[in-house]
């Protein structure tokens, strides 16, 4: 791919609150018609606080029905899983869809959206980041130093390593991180592969992204080693009032939280269609290459009609 080509990828709604009283099982089908429709990627979020699909076996059901696309964590939380153990997880994925990963991972935000997740995993809150970082660290020498049983880092320790399950492709799947703190985007551009924020301002996404790449040079590495990437909430509707009805009952039934609040902290394009187009290509002209889009309503019948709707954009967008 071209590093100036647009790619547009959809979130697979995995959680009982978007999919609601449909049967599970239609996700699948959601997974092989948005292949169909053009678009570029599959999303799974994850977390194990609430009712939902969990997520690595979401894309290894999708890895079964589809063929050419990305297949991806929008993201993952590797505190949920024994490090060694996803590590084999991930690379089984790749092995069977044919090098189509790509792991986006986060390390929880602060309050009830991330630390019982890390209570139910029995996990230290405390040097969360640290330990994110070291647990990547460990999956690459997995994949790609077999040779070497001991790895040693401020909290992971292991003196006989496992011969791991090899991935499809001889570097692993690419891993991204999520977050725009200055220490994330140093961190970004220090020793991940792509970035995944969800700004509001399409002027912070610039910004932040100028950062990553001069923290990606200062440590050696090309300005386009890092695939900048957006992860968005979209809703095309025409009508005002039913736009505001359905993003009402998007926030709430998943973030908890009211509309105004998920406005300032995650990166939302509603209206219609020009209008949803007109936002995205703010982030696009600040330098976002992939579009990681959440479909901004409940109900699989709604979902699949804004799966329909937003494809018609694709052309557009890219």
């Amino acid at each position: 791919m071209n590093s100036n080509d647009i790619r547009i990828g959809v979130l697979i709604p995995i959680g009982k609150a978007q999919w609601g009283g449909a049967d599970p099982r239609d996700l699948i089908g959601f997974a092989a018609r948005a292949e169909r429709l053009g678009f570029d990627s599959l999303w799974v979020n994850d977390g194990i606080t609430e009712s939902r699909i969990e997520a690595l076996s979401m894309l290894a059901a999708a890895a079964s029905v589809t063929e050419r696309v990305t297949l991806g964590t929008a993201a993952l939380m590797p505190v949920l899983r024994r490090p060694v153990q996803v590590a084999q997880t991930l690379a089984s994925i790749d092995l069977l869809s044919q090098g189509r990963l790509t792991v986006t991972v986060g390390a929880g935000f602060p309050g009830r959206f991330g630390k019982p997740m890390y209570a139910a995993s029995q996990v230290p809150w405390e040097k969360r980041f640290a330990r994110l970082d070291e647990t990547v660290a460990l999956w690459r020498q997995l994949w790609h130093e077999p040779e070497s049983k001991a790895f040693h880092g401020e909290l992971l320790h292991f003196d006989d390593l496992p011969t791991m399950t090899s991935p499809f492709r001889k570097d692993g799947p690419p891993i991204w991180l999520a977050g725009i703190t200055p220490t994330a985007l140093s961190r970004t551009g220090r020793m991940y592969d792509g970035w995944l924020p969800y700004p509001p301002d399409p002027a912070d996404y610039k910004a932040a992204l100028a950062d990553v790449q001069q923290a990606a040079e200062e440590h050696g590495r090309a300005p386009d080693a890092v695939t900048p990437a957006l992860f968005a909430s979209v809703l095309i509707e025409d009508d005002p009032g039913a736009r505001q009805r359905t993003l009402e009952r998007f926030a709430t039934s998943n973030y908890g939280l009211p509309l105004d609040e998920v406005r300032k902290i995650q990166a939302v394009a509603a209206g219609g269609a020009d209008e949803v187009a007109a936002r995205l290509a703010e982030y696009t002209a600040a330098g976002a290459r992939h579009l990681v889009l959440r479909l901004g309503t409940t109900g699989l019948g709604a979902i699949d009609e804004q799966l329909d709707r937003v494809a018609e954009l694709l052309p557009r967008l890219r």
